[in-house]
């Protein structure tokens, strides 16, 4: 393909060639300075250089395509730049010349993303995109590579050099900002990197902890050494250094733009606002912290320039709204003043920074986001560019306005042409609808139109000096271009609603075809003398692809041909009609009612093509040329007869070529049919002879990267060809260079009698144009608004229930006709003639329609009122079937969607519902279930059990039989051991005897660990669990665990399957009885429910599995109900057995005879027998209910306790499983330490080995370095001993000389010129001063050092009397010297350069050491860990409470940190000590209490004999004192006391008798009072019953009054009574507490007399006389 492409170029320049007259167009990128004066930037394949003061372009073209990364050197004045091509080649022109200076070939495969210049020194730096990204360092001028440095997968936005020293670069990119630093060994150059640690989000400092290396303070006794995370995830690679998890990583800031100081320090902006500084030094980044000023009036600032580039509102709120919003820095440039920055806002900014704030001061706003700003070379000159791609010039040190240098378009280039007649303007327009006139001589701009919207279309007008400009929503605007400085827009008209896809003039300038979508044509009047009039439309078979016309001037008719591609043909079709001039002259006899063309009128044919094509040209003779669509042909063809609709033949091509360009692409006809130009996406322009096709010229204008060519015109005269790209914003003015002289006369012919057809039209247009008012949209709008206002009033006044009058809506559409599309208002306009034509059929019709309307109100009317069962729905009374129908449809598909919906969801359930129950029901062997007690609240489960799987039963018996080995080969190495020829102490052999019963005894449950043994676990095959060492124990005993755990759980569902069975046979023994006890309430006709217990859906789960037959049950409860509960015919119940009564019982008793007495006792005798039989038969049947009652009671109180002994078995079962699943974890745990440990082992030793390879790698950089720097010094000493040599054989090589010249000879042999002075420009703004490069500073030295030798060789200095030979010689000695003296000079400067490149290697080598000591610490750490963590074993004990003695923690789980685990034995024997103490300690307290208890007894009778002393003087006292009564005195002096005595009682029993007959009395009166009394109470009974009836009724009223009392609003009432309530119960309150304290002094009163009784109580009774 490209050597058929360079054959094409060799043909093309043969014949003709192609010229790049101007470029125009700006992408927002890589805008900088060349010199002082003149900016340059990349525009899609050439780079254009601007003069700032004449504007004047100048146009490099890239010869590869597209201009991928670009850089420019102002100081220098050379731009680099590369091409996207495969192994893309960096290109480095010089300016003015435009000369290629070098071109660099690098190791890049796809294409460079950066480029960067050195401020000091001839460096460039590169950076390439996939799959290399690699930073490569250039000398430019020599076009060698210094080195090089890959990070695959980091991409890099930003790249610059420090301008104080080469020897550094910043990059960055959105997340990170790392400093390079190029270090250099005498010819040799390494790049490396140093990450900067940037802070959060919020800008607060990250301290980024070492991850990789453990924290030997933290430690963990229990849960094992603390290790990293990365040894947790199990990482053992690379990936294990850098590992962190997602949680722990805080996102940084985001750079957005960076900037280097004067003291190679970095200042940089985020996407988060922030403002930050940087020390390269340390890497580290400060936040900047805004400083308001003291003084407002101190700014430096003095003028804030603002603007007006804004004019339409909804821009400025959206301008409002981003200045609200906090700025983004996006743009920095420093100067010596201070720091310029711009961003998001639009606002340049000026900074003055001191320390950690900042002061600000605003210096102009351009309303747009700046992305950039850029110095010139002398620093007097601010650049700032705009992300719209606007450019505007501003002086700092003038403090002059912004001058707007470009004005870059909102969009790309959508399409451009000439403008009639074509040799001195020509139109462009971008897709966001601006327009532009540039001048065609050299490209300047002239003026600009912008018509807000979004353009499709544009094409000039051949007739008149006017534009037309389509536009996606489907107008076309028409502009006024006679005045090329102001265009204005004079007529837009709305075709329809489709977007206008093409615009195509004729060759006379008479119509104006327009394509729009969905296959629409358009025919306008092109002539602004018709107003640009639209005469009709068409609309074909598909989309139309392209226009193409010819003009006959014989006959003025004029030819469009229309390329279709239908979708259901796989090949092209052209459409052919015709435009007579009876289409403007009498346009409404060629159109119908509606506006279309009549076919009578435009002679549409069609002819079908062999290919689907993309583009079609029509050349005069009936010759299409077309470009296939799917492969890389131009077809010609020959229409040789026109074509009917009926005739479907395909034309077959005449000729075909191939084209060397990349489908699709499309044809254009010059205008005078002699050449054809061919682009496509590749952006090569191909230029054929349209006879024979050859390739006349070609230009590579536009690149593939940029979407190819949008569109192309030829000028009328035939010499210049505008071509725009499609997305790479470049419009493109191409001249024919070289062409020959037939050519030439022949296109200057045509375009002269083009111009001779068109001047006289031309010259009436352009007089009509002029005079046409300028069209406003603003008026537009408003007529459009208040239109649509008065409609909606319109609307609003009609009532909704009454149907709209025809009438109004015609109104209503006329008064909408200016907003509605042309296709519309023909539409209405054929509309209102149809309402005019049958006006009278309309009037009879809405009659009708009011009378059925009429109708059907009433029916509606009648429908409301009648009842809800007969309502109809109102949707009923819908007279539109169609409607009815339509609906209906809606409904049943809305039905039929949910319906699928509702199958799709159930299906999605069921599909879960059989993975639920395959994986939690199916899968288990012993399915889920639960035994409830009968009247407690108890509920025991199960365990649900799947079927072990043969992996583990093979694993389990594996396991089994390896423990069975082990035991066997342990009993025989014990019986080997203990088997030994007396050669052990006997006292030895006794210990061990008397040690083998407690070694061969069963281990205890306390130091197993659990209780698994004592619920169905073999504890006697586990493993001692202090001999769990190896990782291969653990998991053995993991897996006889969990055949215990398995074990156990049998054993419980074994108990629970024979408890369940037990309650199946429980509730079959219940309802046994229960048919018993129901047949016995209904016997007894009591209404009592019989208890019928079942079992639940948790104790039978499959029933929630299946379905109930529900039919069979329906039929047995009503076969059950209509029976009475009985199914079979019982026998006569005694207790319903009644005796009929004799039929003479109706008669009175008196009428009775003998006999019929006798009949009636011998009735009333069986009657009592009966009854005497039922009573009998009820107790019977009451006593067997109580006792079935009474059994049914007991047994399942018996079941219920047997429930709660398997409840209490459950939770012990748990605890086993639990103690048995927490032995797992302890080992799983274990054994996930080890993995750890493992793991980390593995991630140490693979550091380990990348730092050793690193430290081969130092070592082997320092070892090399130090021979370099050895071979270095020897040659620097070597060149320093000859250059001493040189001074010492001064005097010998000059020995022929006098003496007493040769001291002066010496000492102008040692004299030396003064050093030259670097010149500071105090005046320059240049902030980091003129600091050339170490070369060039260097060579301008020695210039100037040669210079001056120079001067002094001049024989003016030679001495006086000096021999000019030998002054000659001398001269050349001294120049000798002074070279050998600067070379010293360099070679000491290098060899500094080397030692310290050696320093480094050193350090770094020191530095890899030291971290490979690092890491051998903590491996031997890891390791000592690993041995400790693997022998110190995790044990489960299981103690009894009081086994553990700790103190008393306040935690629930003690602290076992100090605990110490000792033998029973050991405490029982201290116990048993301890135990003898005491019994000793209590019998000495016993003796000593008995003594003291012989004291204390007595020191009582001590006590109580002086007691008896004081009793018997007090007995003589009283007897002494004792006073005699008159019956003492009887007593004493009455011989028989005893008769006296006798008589007095007799008395006394005879006034008893008396007495007791008066009772007697007394109680038979009160009897009759007691019974008088009952009467009473029997009465008032009665009167109570009656009173408690009232009660109610007055409750009923009461509570009636209550709510009524609550609903009125009582509140003041309420609130009174609660007072007077609560002062109730507080006086209540206080009488209580007086009561209480009332009655506490009756107590004390009563206890004080009581007291005094007993104190006098003794001496009453001993009392004698």
């Amino acid at each position: 393909m490209e050597s058929d492409a360079e054959n094409g170029e060799d043909i093309g320049r043969r014949v003709a060639d192609l010229e790049v007259r101007w470029v125009q167009g700006f992408t927002n990128r890589n805008v900088g300075f060349v010199n002082d004066k003149t900016i340059c930037y990349p525009c899609g394949n050439y780079i254009l250089f601007v003069d700032i003061e004449t504007k004047k372009k100048t146009v490099l073209k890239c010869k590869n395509g597209h201009v991928g990364a670009f850089a420019v050197n102002g100081k220098s004045q050379v731009v680099a730049f590369s091409d996207q091509k495969l192994n893309p080649v960096i290109y480095i022109y010089t300016f003015p010349g435009l000369v290629k200076r070098s071109e660099i070939k690098g190791q890049a495969q796809l294409d460079y993303s950066l480029l960067a210049f050195s401020y000091t020194g001839p460096y460039l730096a590169s950076y390439s995109s996939v799959p290399e990204f690699a930073l490569s360092i250039w000398d430019w001028q020599e076009n060698i590579l210094l080195c090089s440095k890959s990070q695959p997968g980091v991409t890099v936005t930003s790249m610059s050099f420090n301008p104080m020293n080469w020897h550094q670069l910043c990059l960055s990119n959105e997340n990170s900002l790392t400093v390079w630093n190029i270090e250099r060994n005498d010819q040799e150059h390494h790049l490396k990197s140093k990450p900067v640690r940037l802070p959060a989000e919020d800008g607060s400092l990250m301290y980024n902890q070492d991850v990789f290396f453990s924290h030997p303070g933290i430690q963990d006794l229990y849960y094992g050494p603390v290790l990293p995370i990365s040894a947790i995830a199990g990482l053992a690679g690379d990936e294990a250094e850098t590992f962190r998890p997602k949680d722990d990583i805080q996102p940084s800031v985001h750079p957005t733009v960076h900037c280097w100081t004067a003291t190679s320090d970095l200042y940089m902006g985020c996407e988060e606002g922030h403002f930050l500084a940087i020390n390269v030094e340390t890497l580290k980044a400060s936040l900047l912290y805004y400083k308001p000023p003291r003084d407002t009036t101190e700014r430096r600032r003095t003028q804030f320039h603002s603007l007006p580039l804004l004019s339409d509102d909804s821009l400025k709120n959206e301008e409002d709204k981003r200045r609200k919003q906090k700025p983004v820095l996006l743009a920095m440039a420093y100067h010596k003043d201070g720091l310029y920055a711009a961003g998001s806002d639009g606002i340049v900014h000026f900074y003055q920074i001191k320390g950690t704030h900042y002061q600000m001061d605003n210096c102009f706003d351009v309303s747009e986001p700046i992305i950039s700003l850029v110095f010139s070379p002398d620093y007097n000159i601010l650049l700032v560019e705009t992300d719209k791609g606007s450019v505007y010039v501003y002086k700092p040190s003038q403090n002059e306005k912004v001058i707007k240098l470009l004005d870059a378009c909102n969009d790309h280039f959508l399409s451009a042409d000439f403008l009639t007649p074509g040799n001195k303007y020509c139109v462009s327009v971008a897709i966001s609808g601006e327009v532009h006139v540039w001048l065609l001589e050299d490209g300047a701009f002239i003026s600009k139109l912008c018509l807000n919207t979004q353009a499709t279309a544009m094409v000039c007008c051949p007739s008149s000096y006017s534009v037309a400009v389509g536009t996606k929503v489907g107008h076309v605007y028409f502009i006024d271009v006679t005045k090329v400085e102001t265009p204005r827009v004079v007529h837009r008209v709305l075709l329809s609603n489709l977007p206008v896809q093409h615009l195509q003039y004729d060759q006379s300038g008479q119509y104006l075809i327009t394509g729009a979508a969905e296959g629409h044509i358009f025919i306008l009047d092109a002539r602004p003398s018709k107003l640009f009039q639209v005469l009709g439309y068409l609309v074909m078979s598909s989309e139309v692809l392209g226009l193409s016309t010819i003009y006959d001037v014989e006959s003025e008719l004029v030819e469009v041909m229309a390329l279709l591609c239908p979708p259901d043909l796989r090949r092209a079709r052209l459409e052919i009609f015709c435009l007579p001039s009876a289409i403007t002259i009498d346009n409404d006899e060629c159109i119908d009612e509606r506006g279309m063309l009549k076919n009578s009128v435009i002679q549409k044919h069609q002819y079908e093509l062999e290919y689907p094509l993309s583009s079609a040209v029509r050349q005069k003779g009936d010759t299409v040329y077309g470009y296939c669509k799917h492969a890389p042909f131009i077809c010609k063809y020959h229409l040789t007869k026109k074509k009917t609709w009926k005739d479907v033949s395909v034309t077959l091509s005449e000729k075909r070529i191939p084209s060397n360009q990349f489908a699709p692409g499309f044809l254009h006809l010059s205008p005078n049919s002699q050449l054809l130009a061919s682009v496509a996406k590749d952006g090569v322009l191909f230029i054929h002879d349209a006879v024979t096709l050859e390739t006349v010229a070609r230009e590579h204008c536009h690149s593939y990267q940029g979407q190819g060519i949008g569109s192309l015109a030829f000028s009328l005269d035939g010499q210049f060809i505008l071509v725009n790209g499609m997305d790479d914003g470049t419009l493109v003015c191409l001249k024919w260079n070289r062409t020959g002289e037939d050519e030439i006369k022949e296109a200057t012919d045509d375009w002269r009698l083009i111009l001779a057809f068109l001047n006289n039209s031309i010259y009436n247009e352009n007089a009509v144009l002029k005079s046409m008012e300028e069209w406003n949209i603003a008026t537009e709008s408003l007529l459009e608004s208040s239109l649509e206002m008065e409609s909606q009033e319109m609307l609003q006044k009609k009532p909704s229930v009454e149907v709209m009058d025809e009438d109004s809506y015609l109104n209503l559409n006329i008064l909408s006709t200016d907003e509605m599309t042309w296709l519309n208002q023909k539409v209405q306009k054929a509309i209102k003639e149809e309402i005019k034509k049958f006006a009278d059929k309309r009037k009879e019709l809405k009659k009708g329609i009011k009378k059925l309307r009429k109708t059907i109100q009433e029916m509606m009317y009648e429908n409301e009122q009648a009842p809800d069962i007969e309502r109809l729905d109102q949707q009923e009374f819908n007279l539109d079937i169609e409607e009815q129908e339509r609906l209906q449809v809606e409904s049943e598909q809305e039905v039929a969607k949910i319906r699928k919906e509702i199958e799709m969801e159930n299906l999605a359930k069921c599909y879960l519902r059989d993975v639920i129950k395959k994986e939690c029901w199916d899968s288990m062997s012993i399915k889920g279930r639960a035994i409830k007690c009968f009247h407690a609240a108890y509920e025991v489960k199960n365990y649900p059990m799947k079927e072990r799987s043969k992996e583990e039963l093979e694993a389990l018996e594996r396991v089994l039989q390896l423990k069975k080995f082990e035991s066997a080969d342990f009993k025989i190495r014990k019986e080997i051991v203990e088997f030994q020829p007396q050669a052990v102490p006997p006292k030895e052999e006794g210990e061990k005897v008397e040690e083998e019963p407690v070694t061969d005894e069963a281990p205890s449950s306390s130091l197993i660990g659990s209780l698994s043994a004592q619920f169905g676990g073999d504890t006697s095959i586990l493993y001692h669990q202090m001999d769990l060492h190896t990782r291969e124990q653990k998991i053995n005993q993991i897996i006889l665990l969990q055949d215990i755990i398995y074990k156990v759980k049998t054993a419980f569902n074994k108990e629970f399957d024979t408890v369940a069975r037990q309650k199946e046979q429980e509730i079959a023994r219940v309802k046994e009885r229960n048919l018993r006890i129901q047949e016995i309430v209904e016997q007894l006709e009591l209404q009592e429910e019989v208890w019928e217990p079942a079992l639940t859906d948790d104790e039978i789960p499959e029933r929630a599995l299946t379905v109930q037959d529900s039919e069979n049950s329906a039929r047995q409860r009503a076969l059950y109900d209509m029976m009475n509960g009985v199914l079979e015919i019982k026998k006569e119940d005694i207790l319903k057995i009644e005796i009929p009564p004799p039929p003479f019982v109706s008669k009175p008793d008196t009428l009775w005879n003998e006999e019929e007495k006798k009949v009636f006792k011998e009735f009333e005798k069986k009657v009592k027998e009966l009854n005497e039989e039922r009573e009998k038969y009820r107790k019977t049947l009451e006593t067997e209910l109580k006792k079935l009652q009474t059994s049914i009671q007991e047994t399942t109180q018996t079941f219920d306790d047997t429930v709660s002994k398997l409840f209490e078995r459950k939770v012990k079962s748990e605890m086993v499983i639990y103690q048995e699943e927490l032995k797992i974890n302890n080992l799983l745990y274990s054994l996930l330490l080890d993995e750890e440990l493992s793991t980390r082992e593995a991630g140490l030793n693979h550091f380990l080995d990348k730092k050793q390879k690193e430290k081969l790698s130092t070592a082997e950089a320092v070892q090399v370095a130090r021979a370099q720097d050895d071979a270095y010094r020897e040659t620097y000493d070597n060149l320093a001993a000859e250059d001493k040599i040189l001074e010492r054989g001064f005097k010998k090589e000059f020995s022929d000389v006098p003496a007493h010249h040769i001291d002066h000879l010496f000492k102008l042999y040692k004299r030396r010129p003064r050093a030259q002075k670097i010149k500071m420009h105090l005046d320059t703004a240049n902030p980091y001063g003129d600091r050339p490069g170490s070369a060039r500073a260097y060579e301008e030295a020695l210039a100037h050092l040669m210079k001056a030798i120079d001067e002094m060789d001049d024989p003016e200095n030679m001495p006086e009397g000096l021999d000019p030979t030998i002054w000659e010689r001398f001269c050349l000695a001294r120049r000798t010297k002074v070279e050998s003296e600067q070379l010293v000079k360099r070679k000491a400067l290098t060899l500094a350069e080397m030692q310290a490149f050696l320093q480094k290697r050193i350090d770094d080598d020191e530095k890899i050491r030291m971290d490979i000591e690092k890491i051998l610490n903590e491996l031997n750490t890891l390791r000592e860990e690993k041995m400790r963590f693997q022998l110190d074993l995790t044990i489960q004990f299981l103690l009894k409470q009081g086994q553990v003695e700790l103190e008393s923690a306040a935690e629930l789980i003690p602290d076992y940190t100090d605990a110490i685990l000792i033998h029973k034995s050991v405490i029982e024997e201290l116990n048993c000590t301890i135990r003898a103490q005491g019994e000793k300690k209590i019998a000495s307290m016993v003796e000593s209490k008995d003594f003291s208890k012989g004291i204390f007894q007595l020191e009582w009778e001590h006590k109580k004999m002086k007691m008896l002393m004081e009793d018997l003087n007090q007995k003589a006292r009283d007897i002494q004192k004792l006073h005699v009564s008159r019956d003492r005195q009887l007593f004493l002096s009455v011989l028989n006391y005893d008769s006296r005595i006798t008589q007095q009682v007799s008395v006394m029993e005879q006034t008893l008798g008396v007495m007791d007959k008066l009772h007697k009395k007394n109680v038979k009166n009160r009897q009759k009072v007691f019974k008088d009394l009952e009467k009473r109470i029997c009465l008032k009974e009665q009167a109570n019953y009656k009173l408690s009836q009232e009660l109610q009724e007055m409750l009923v009223s009461v509570s009636e009054r209550r709510h009524i009392f609550e609903a009125a609003d009582t509140q003041l009432i309420s609130e009174k009574a609660a007072k007077e309530h609560y002062r109730d119960i507080v006086q209540r309150r206080q009488l209580v507490d007086l009561a209480k304290e009332q009655a506490q002094e009756i107590a004390v009163l009563q206890s004080e007399v009581e007291r005094l009784r007993m104190r006098t109580f003794p001496a009453l009774f001993e009392t004698e006389y």
